[in-house]
């Protein structure tokens, strides 16, 4: 059996930006997708902690330390700028892997700077 997993998660981002004439994504800080494992194009959930509005789109690269969080296309209607959110990458794991698995949880500052990084101990961890 295969279980779909909350890989990783960038913990309460500020929206930088929002871009409505974009084709779409969310352009993340190069530095801030390599500390939370998201490739380029990978499928990510995004949770605005400010308005309640939730979407999945793909990750696109920004520049490194720029701090750059900004939504693109039509889910830019879904944040504004100064909006905090949750940016969440998931993957499958076969059951002989539940053993060792453990989310990682990647904290930011006000400018989206990584301040700590942590591997979850507990289902509190990843979401609190």
């Amino acid at each position: 059996m295969q279980r779909i997993m909350c890989k990783s998660k960038i913990h309460r981002a500020v929206v930088t930006e929002a871009d409505l004439e974009y084709m779409g994504s969310i352009t993340l800080d190069k530095l801030l997708m390599e500390e939370a494992d998201i490739k380029p194009y990978e499928q990510v959930h995004v949770v605005n902690v400010t308005n309640g509005n939730r979407f999945i789109t793909y990750a696109i690269s920004g520049s490194a330390g720029s701090g750059v969080v900004c939504v693109n296309g039509a889910a830019a209607r879904l944040v504004a700028p100064k909006d905090l959110v949750i940016i969440m990458s998931y993957a499958q794991y076969a059951e002989s892997e539940m053993a060792e698995f453990t989310p990682k949880v990647v904290f930011v500052d006000v400018q989206n700077k990584i301040l700590e990084t942590r591997h979850a101990e507990t289902e509190l961890e990843v979401f609190a």
